[in-house]
């Protein structure tokens, strides 16, 4: 059976650390959506700088897309933080996806295109985290109950070493953290859409 590593807690040691030494680090923060988002920058705001980095390629309806980027946009204008955060728009290239899940579109939630699907947004953030010269980067996608911490952690630390920018674990959903998304996301009206972003998971979702 696998161990499973409770990454919330090596989050908070990390945190821990920081404290100690007095140091606030740079992070990449690959941000999925506004609301996935809320919780995430308002827990990491105080110990660190943040850019957020919206790379989701897996999202290709075009105007999904822009809604989900304009929400975030308002929410890092609106939210009051210690460490004013930035953004950093990525390229809208569907085509890498639907390239990448060729094959898989018959795949469950969670399943081999969805690892697929971390990976390549993963990588793309390691990559800018490292042409940046960020100190981690890291992912909000651990905040969804939908989303397995364990892998996305696993492919992050993983990248990490490739690309030799550490990767901050997390399992943001932990300690109420996705409650308190839900919270958030009412509090500045941020559109919640009611699936993950690809055309697979949409069709899911409407049946």
């Amino acid at each position: 059976m696998e161990n499973k590593i409770n990454y919330q807690k090596e989050l908070e040691k990390e945190i821990k650390k920081w404290s100690e030494l007095k140091v606030c680090p740079t992070i990449l923060l690959h941000c999925c959506c506004a609301p996935c988002s809320s919780y995430c920058m308002e827990f990491l705001n105080p110990f660190c700088r943040i850019t957020a980095y919206y790379y989701n390629p897996n999202i290709t309806d075009k105007n999904e897309y822009e809604k989900r980027i304009n929400e975030l946009e308002r929410l890092i204008d609106e939210m009051p933080m210690r460490n004013k955060a930035g953004l950093l728009k990525g390229p809208y290239e569907p085509e890498i996806f639907l390239d990448k899940a060729r094959g898989l579109e018959n795949e469950p939630e969670r399943g081999r295109r969805c690892i697929l699907c971390y990976e390549l947004r993963l990588k793309k953030t390691a990559e800018e985290a490292k042409r940046l010269g960020c100190d981690y980067f890291t992912t909000t996608l651990s905040i969804s109950p939908l989303k397995d911490a364990q892998v996305l952690n696993r492919l992050g630390i993983k990248l990490g070493e490739e690309y030799g920018v550490k990767y901050l674990a997390s399992d943001f959903k932990k300690n109420g953290g996705y409650q308190r998304s839900i919270e958030l996301s009412h509090e500045y009206g941020l559109y919640r859409q009611n699936y993950c972003g690809c055309e697979f998971s949409k069709s899911v979702q409407n049946r």
